[in-house]
């Protein structure tokens, strides 16, 4: 659709992908298997990944990603290290709670039924949820987050456990119950198959509790490896958009040339061909975290282009230090891990330098270029702190320089690991139906085709938005003019009707109707001088005139030098 043909106000056309608002955010409920021997190897990488995800939600500015945590851990029996608390703000609590945890012993020998205590474990959560909920929350807040997500983390086999759940949980009420997941968390390089003997004897066992998970319970398994980064990417699905009751994007295409879609009735307009799509975020925003590191390329913000230091405003920041680190191959970088504004990079000019060294670094950054090319390569690039002194100065970006066909490079953030979401990307093997792949060819068919993309062919409207929110906010002027008196101005005398406080604003109100009772043209943007009071009345020296001018040439003059000086 083009803006331009919209009826509705300017601001419309820039809300097309907007970030969802997380209003149905649901609170999240973790239990934690720390019973021996698994607890031993599993641990130190689910404390750590815990640590650095809390860290992180605790951080985040914006709408709430997760607004409720509590924590339960299973050994000898069910305990809850932590009950509901809000996690934005809240890290000293989430942190000492992680180390809890972490003191749990991996040794050991524990004689109650691990069924038993996963079913106590989730219906005690359920009802800790429905307090919880019943004495804090106000009506709305009970709709939008009216159940809530418990995941399990366990090293015990993986279908064993769902089969255990499913066996206690069979005959509880579980409308406040919106999702349970079951984590696996592999050990010592085994994966769940290596642990399905004493589970499943067979492969027919296999298909029947496999038919059982599709068909008839709400309980999920996943399989992770016993690694950090895989533990957090289990974590960082919370701070996903959980909305997903509609589809958050409609991609309208042209009508198709063939089927029953294409043929309109007489009179009536085709109507586009629509592809309903849901949106999701791959990394997380910079401008959500706290002490991001000025490198230049940051000017989302108003706040990027500030002066930190009072000093700073008239004097030159020092060069940025990008630092290579690798070479990557163009072909072997994910488009999606890309992000903010690019910058473009070209070999300096400053007068400052020395010719003949002006003239080497441009060969240099020429021969960088053409190496670049050549070789299909993207350079990795790290920056280094300016100061060590600085706020934040532990903290580094990375970016990609990718080489052109002028002389020059461009310069793009990459994201990192404390950054990226987890981003399922499923591959199809399989060609689409054949009645869906002609419509949208037959509809990809009528769109005009460029070799080469222009973006001054694209107009968004900006002007006209700007302009219009430009006329109607208030005139803004650059000073305002003071009301103070002047010193050598003679204060109005004080009587019972008139007070100090009063007589400026009747002097105000006199000049205003003054001004208005004559021709009403456009008033004066600049503020008027304050009128100067009269100068006191002097006494004039008398002049006597004498036959000789000789005599009074000089007191003449003098007298008349003190007359000026008092005028």
């Amino acid at each position: 659709m083009d803006a331009r043909n919209r009826s509705g106000p300017p601001s419309s056309s820039f809300q097309v992908c907007r970030p969802s608002l997380f209003s149905r955010q649901p609170p999240r409920v973790l239990i934690v298997d720390a019973s021996p021997p698994w607890w031993s190897e599993t641990g130190t990488t689910l404390c750590e990944a815990l640590d650095n995800f809390l860290t992180l939600a605790c951080s985040l500015d914006g709408p709430c990603r997760l607004p409720l945590l509590s924590l339960y851990a299973l050994s000898r029996q069910h305990e809850c290290l932590l009950p509901f608390v809000q996690v934005r703000g809240n890290l000293a609590r989430l942190r000492s709670c992680v180390e809890e945890l972490r003191s749990i012993p991996g040794e050991g020998c524990v004689r109650a039924p691990r069924g038993e205590l996963l079913k106590q474990a989730v219906l005690d959560s359920l009802q800790q949820f429905k307090q919880y909920t019943r004495h804090t929350t106000t009506p709305n807040q009970a709709n939008n987050n009216g159940s809530v997500e418990v995941t399990v983390v366990t090293s015990q086999p993986g279908r064993g456990v769902v089969r255990q759940l499913e066996a206690g949980l069979k005959d509880t009420d579980l409308v406040s119950l919106r999702r349970l997941l079951v984590v696996h968390v592999s050990t010592a390089g085994r994966g769940e198959t290596d642990c399905w003997g004493q589970d499943t004897p067979s492969p027919e066992t296999a298909e029947e509790t496999e038919a059982s998970l599709m068909l008839g319970t709400e309980i999920d398994l996943q399989h992770v490896e016993n690694s950090v980064i895989a533990m957090e990417i289990v974590l960082k699905a919370w701070l996903h958009d959980q909305g997903g009751k509609k589809e958050q994007l409609h991609l309208l295409l042209p009508p198709g040339l063939q089927g029953e879609i294409t043929t309109p009735s007489h009179g009536q307009r085709a109507s586009p061909v629509c592809v309903k799509c849901d949106m999701q975020e791959r990394l997380l925003s910079p401008a959500l975290l706290p002490l991001t590191p000025d490198i230049g390329v940051k000017t989302e913000s108003t706040k990027d282009f500030l002066v930190s230091g009072k000093g700073l405003a008239n004097q030159s920041p020092p060069p940025q230090r990008l630092r290579v680190i690798k070479t990557l191959r163009a072909d072997g970088v994910c488009e999606s891990v890309l992000y903010g504004l690019p910058l473009i990079i070209r070999p300096t000019t400053c007068w400052q330098m020395d010719w003949d060294e002006m003239e080497r670094n441009h060969h240099l950054f020429h021969a960088l270029c053409h190496t670049l090319r050549a070789r299909d390569w993207f350079l990795l690039v790290r920056s280094e702190p300016i100061g060590s002194s600085s706020i934040g100065s532990g903290v580094c970006c990375h970016y990609l320089l990718q080489p052109s066909a002028s002389l020059s490079l461009l310069l793009k953030p990459v994201a990192n690991r404390e950054m990226l979401l987890p981003c399922q990307l499923p591959v199809s093997n399989q060609d689409p139906p054949p009645d869906a792949l002609t419509t949208i060819q037959s509809c990809v068919g009528q769109l005009e085709e460029e070799s080469l993309f222009n973006p001054l062919s694209l107009r968004s409207n900006l002007y006209q938005h700007l302009r219009s929110r430009g006329l109607l906010s208030p005139p803004s002027y650059p000073y305002r003019p003071q009301q103070t008196p002047r010193r050598d101005q003679p204060r109005p005398a004080v009587g019972p009707s008139t007070t100090p406080a009063r007589q400026p604003r009747q002097q105000q109100q006199q000049q205003g109707r003054q001004f208005q009772g004559g021709n009403r043209r456009v008033r004066a943007t600049v503020a008027p001088l304050p009128s100067a009071p009269p100068p006191s009345k002097m006494s004039r020296p008398t002049l006597t005139m004498t036959p000789d001018p000789r005599a009074t040439a000089t007191p003449l003059c003098s007298q008349d030098d003190d007359l000026l000086m008092m005028l």
